[in-house]
Order: C-alpha cells, then sequence, then structure tokens
C-alpha cells in the first residue's frame, strides 16, 4: 500500500509532459481548484444540487431512493449519502443491511470537501438517521456546507416515528432538539415528531400554532406538519407556518381501507416540497403542488393494490408508484387548496 501511494503521489506532483499540454501546465490542485471555482460560480446563476443524507434500500422506495427521483425530475442534481443500507425497509417482516457511523459519514464528507465541491450545493436534505453521533456529525456538516455556501438551504425531515411509536433511538431526540433543528431553514416533521420536540401534546389547531412559534423562535423560518389526525373523520390535516408569512392548512382525504398504510411518504413530502419551495416565494402554491404529487402517487400506488387496499396487504404490495406517477411529479395538478389562516 506504501508502494502504491508513494506512485501515485509521484504521479500527481509530476505529470507527463502530455498532461501538462492538456491542462495548460498547471497541477491537477490548482485544475480541481478552478474547476469548482466554475462550477460555484454557475451555483449562483441557477444550478440545483441537493446532498441527500438518508436512508437507503435495496428494494423499495423510502430514504434516498424515493427522495432522488422526485427531485431530478423536477431539475435537480442529487448526491445520496446513506445514513443505512437495507434490504428493505423496516415494516418487512425482516430486513438486512449495514448502518453507517459517523466515521464513516466524515470521511465521505471529507472527500467532497478535500475536492472542493462543497460550493456546488444549493441544498441540504436530511432524513432517517438511526445513530445519534452520525446526526450530530450532521450538525457539523451543515456549518462547513453553510462556511462553502451561505446561501444553503437545509431542508430537516427529524424521521423519528408515527402514529405514537418511535422507531429511533430515544438518545438522537436531545440531538435533533438541541443541535440540529435550530440549524434548518425548513422543517417538515409530523405530529407526533412535533409532540416529541417540543414536549408537548399536539391535540387542537391551537397546540399547532403554538407548535409553531416554539418552532420559529429557535429560528426556524418555514415550518410544514406533514400529516396530522386534526382534520374530520377519514380527513388528514397539514399545516404550515411561514416566519412573517402564512399560516395554511389543507385536507387531505384518506385513501384506500382504514387500515392503510404506505411507508416512504414522509419523505417524497419533504423533497416535493424542497424542489417546489426553490425560488418561490408563493408558499401556498409550494404546499399544493407538494400535497397535488404525493396525492397522485398515493392514489396510483392504492389502484394497483388488491382490492383497492381494502384488506390485507403485503408491505412489498404497498411500495409507493412512484416511477409510474412520472407525469404527475412533473406536473402536479392541484385538487385540494390551500386555507390561509392569518
Amino acid at each position: 500500500m506504501t508502494l502504491i501511494r508513494k506512485y501515485f503521489s509521484c504521479q500527481i506532483r509530476k505529470p507527463s509532459s502530455f498532461i501538462r499540454s492538456l491542462i495548460g501546465g498547471h497541477s491537477t490542485r490548482k485544475v480541481v481548484r478552478k474547476s469548482a471555482e466554475k462550477m460555484a460560480e454557475s451555483t449562483s446563476s441557477g444550478i440545483k444540487r441537493v446532498l441527500s443524507i438518508q436512508s437507503h434500500v435495496v428494494h423499495g422506495y423510502v430514504g434516498n431512493k424515493v427522495a432522488t427521483y422526485p427531485l431530478q425530475l423536477l431539475g435537480f442534481d442529487v448526491d445520496p449519502l446513506n445514513s443505512v443500507q437495507f434490504s428493505n425497509h423496516t415494516g418487512y417482516k425482516t430486513f438486512k443491511g449495514p448502518v453507517s457511523n459517523e466515521k464513516e459519514l466524515a470521511t465521505i464528507f471529507e472527500g467532497l470537501e478535500e475536492n472542493e465541491l462543497l460550493p456546488l450545493y444549493s441544498h441540504l436534505l436530511t432524513g432517517y438517521i438511526g445513530n445519534p453521533l452520525f446526526l450530530r456529525q450532521v450538525g457539523h456538516i451543515v456549518k462547513k456546507l453553510r462556511q462553502a455556501n451561505p446561501g444553503l438551504v437545509y431542508v430537516c425531515d427529524p424521521v423519528m416515528g408515527d402514529n405514537g411509536q418511535l422507531y429511533v433511538p430515544k438518545e438522537l431526540l436531545p440531538v435533533y432538539r438541541d443541535e440540529i433543528i435550530p440549524l434548518a431553514d425548513i422543517l417538515t416533521p409530523n405530529q407526533y415528531e412535533v409532540e416529541l420536540l417540543t414536549e408537548k401534546e399536539v391535540r387542537s389547531e391551537a397546540a399547532v400554532w403554538e407548535a409553531m412559534d416554539w418552532f420559529h423562535k429557535r429560528g426556524i423560518k418555514t415550518v410544514v406538519i406533514s400529516s396530522s389526525d386534526l382534520g374530520q373523520p377519514g380527513v388528514l390535516r397539514a399545516f404550515l407556518s411561514q416566519v412573517n408569512g402564512p399560516r395554511l392548512a389543507i385536507d387531505i382525504p384518506k385513501q384506500g381501507g382504514k387500515d392503510l398504510v404506505f411507508t416512504g411518504t414522509g419523505d417524497l413530502f419533504a423533497s416535493l416540497f424542497l424542489a417546489h419551495s426553490h425560488d418561490s416565494k408563493d408558499m401556498a402554491s409550494v404546499f399544493e403542488k407538494t400535497i397535488a404529487s404525493l396525492q397522485a402517487v398515493i392514489k396510483r400506488t392504492v389502484a394497483a393494490l388488491p382490492n383497492g387496499g381494502n384488506g390485507p396487504v403485503k408491505a412489498a404490495e404497498r411500495e409507493l408508484k412512484l416511477v409510474q406517477s412520472k407525469t404527475e411529479i412533473e406536473q402536479p395538478q392541484v385538487l385540494l387548496k390551500a386555507q390561509r389562516l392569518n
């Protein structure tokens, strides 16, 4: 290994005359730096690139697997950095695969940094992370990315649980609350995650807005509660609040059988919201388009289920029909309108 490192070191320090002729006599490091500077200039003129740190599955659509495709369809380059690599999501009877640790995350990010790629990111998106030390390392990454690009937008989906069930180690909660949440520009928790973070029950709309204010006081400009059970029977209700901006709600009719649940919808919501909120000041439109595409994907998924999802459904059958919903992602048809509440 030492001989190999010396060989490559020599090649980099003393490129051949042929290589020098190709790069104008500059060193490889200078070429990389100049290339990065040019790309950074392009970024400021409209290039869109997301560093997405969340889970990966071989089969199915959650985490980076469900976030990447919609972002690409909507014009973003996406660099996925996986917090876990599982055979499938954890809703199956079994799952296998490794969980990344904070040292592996730091090493991968170090490679991006040493190649001077950090200025190229317009957005950071984070989702499922199962290791508190890994999550703490994300805090360092946010700060590094902001040093390289002060205009970076951080979209944080604090994936911890749903329907009263925590499915990450409880040690992640204080890291999210005290270290990660204050760094976010956009936060997309569900109702249960709001309760975990604020340590208060959210059982009314008044409690929703109190929770929104709790987040805003910690520096988060835009908070979207992607789903709640505060709607009428058979209807979910989503909420959005922006500092010095609108307070909005959208009623979302449930689809399929009453006990039918899907995995990955929150991850999809966060990626769609990131895409539609880029360079848009119309939060109602952003909210409506996000919900429109999400509901279209769910509708197509339900249509493919046995008996429309009324009855027992296997985990594999409930995987989101993402690729089949390409048109609905690219051209969302808004059917559910946002209600302005302030």
